[in-house]
Formats: structure tokens, C-alpha cells, sequence
């Protein structure tokens, strides 16, 4: 669950660094043995994550964020993470 948490204070202070950026949508859910968020800015920035606690010590996340470089180059990084690490692949 730190991971999340982490993971999505560092995607809302990246998005939220870009003050022209309005946000477009932006949802949250956290439970005990679960969560969802999702969040989508207008300057192309978008991030869905949810997980679940797989077991007692263990929780499987996946998600997926996108942007669009200063280049205009488009990446898409989706992912999932487990008792085993971060396991990301990126489209660009």
C-alpha cells in the first residue's frame, strides 16, 4: 500500500507542478483490502492504478500513466507490481 501511496503523491505533484494543467477527471477509492484512483489532466497527463491485497503481507497493483513529452513525444508506461517488484513496460 506504500507503494500506491507513493507512487500517487509523486504522479499528483508531477501533474499538479504544471499550473496550466486543469484537471479533467479524477477519481479515488481506498478500502481495506483494495483501492482505485484514476486522474486526467488537460495537458495530456493521464494515470489509473488499482491493487488488492493478495494476501496477509502481499499486494498486486497494476496501472498504467501517460504523457506527452516536451518533444511531443507520446509515452504510455503500464504496469504491475507484486511481491516480486515493479514490472513495467513502455510504449512509445
Amino acid at each position: 500500500m506504500k507503494f500506491a501511496i507513493v507512487l500517487l503523491a509523486c504522479l499528483l505533484a508531477f501533474a499538479y507542478a504544471n499550473e496550466e494543467a486543469e484537471v479533467v477527471k479524477e477519481f479515488s477509492e481506498v478500502n481495506a483490502e483494495d483501492f482505485k484512483y484514476a486522474l486526467e489532466l488537460t495537458n495530456h497527463i493521464r494515470a489509473e492504478q488499482e491493487g488488492h491485497l493478495q494476501d496477509k503481507d502481499n499486494w498486486l497493483v497494476k496501472g498504467e500513466y501517460e504523457f506527452v513529452t516536451k518533444e511531443g513525444k507520446h509515452i504510455k508506461v503500464t504496469y504491475t507490481a507484486d511481491e516480486h517488484g515493479y514490472h513495467p513496460h513502455v510504449e512509445q
